[in-house]
Order: structure tokens, then C-alpha cells, then sequence
């Protein structure tokens, strides 16, 4: 069986789109399920455990190595940080460890 993997986006913020091109790649290479949601509300936001757009998880893991002691979930723009750099979407890294 294959994987999942979630895209999960605040409807104003870019980055989902410039990086849904690359997630779908990885999908297709993995077998994996996509699929791309929005939030649409500080609830649903709080519930998803969404810290900010996008939100890219694999079988429910986000692709953020430090996302899981996070709690700053919320409509809003998410920045990614990594190796002194920061971004509207993950490394590439991240994303291909994350199907590993």
C-alpha cells in the first residue's frame, strides 16, 4: 500500500502552488496518494495542527524535521528555515527524506 501525502494550504498564500509541482513528482515516483486541501478556518487550522501554508506531511508526518514541537497553528503564511535561509516552501531535501 502506498503513501499519502497531504498538501495542505491558506487560500492568499503562494507557496503551495510553486511547490505542488515538485510534491506531485515525489508522488508519482512513490506510488503515493495526493492530496491537496485547504483551510478554511482558525478551528480547522488548530484541529489540522496547520502551521501556516503550506503544510506538506507524508503519511501524516510533516516534512519539517522541528514541526512536531510546534503549536503556532493559524491562518497564515508559512516560513520554512534551513541552513540559514528561509523560504515560502521546504528544502528539497526535506521533502525527498520525507518518502524515505
Amino acid at each position: 500500500m502506498g503513501s499519502t501525502v497531504e498538501v495542505l494550504y491558506f487560500e492568499g498564500c503562494p507557496g503551495h502552488e510553486q511547490v505542488l509541482p515538485r510534491v506531485r513528482e515525489l508522488a508519482d515516483a512513490h506510488g503515493a496518494e495526493l492530496l491537496v486541501r485547504p483551510v478554511e478556518s482558525p478551528e480547522a487550522a488548530e484541529q489540522e495542527r496547520f502551521l501556516g501554508s503550506p503544510t506538506i506531511r507524508v503519511d501524516g508526518r510533516d516534512v519539517d524535521p522541528g514541526a512536531a514541537e510546534r503549536t503556532d497553528y493559524g491562518l497564515k503564511c508559512r516560513i520554512y528555515r534551513h541552513g540559514g535561509t528561509q523560504s515560502a516552501f521546504p528544502p528539497d531535501a526535506w521533502l525527498v527524506a520525507a518518502f524515505s
